[in-house]
C-alpha cells in the first residue's frame, strides 16, 4: 500500500464516521435547537397575523379585485 493509499483510507474513514455517527449532538443541543425553532414560529405568527400584513394583503386584493379590465 502507497503512502498516498493509506491517507486516503484514513481521511475516507474519517468523514464517513463524522458523516454517520450522531455521538456528538446531545440533548441540550437538541432542547436549544427546539426552543429556537418554537421562538422563531411564535416570531413569524406575530408579523404574519399583525395588523400591518393583513391590511398590505387586504389592500392587494382590494385593489386587484377594483381594477378595470
Amino acid at each position: 500500500m502507497t503512502f498516498a493509499h493509506a491517507v486516503y483510507l484514513g481521511a475516507h474513514t474519517r468523514i464517513t464516521r463524522l458523516l454517520l455517527e450522531d455521538d456528538g449532538m446531545s440533548t441540550a443541543e437538541y432542547a436549544i435547537g427546539t426552543i429556537a425553532a418554537a421562538a422563531f414560529g411564535a416570531v413569524l405568527y406575530g408579523v404574519v397575523t399583525g395588523d400591518s400584513i393583513v391590511n398590505a394583503l387586504t389592500g392587494i386584493i382590494d385593489k386587484a379585485l377594483n381594477t378595470s379590465v
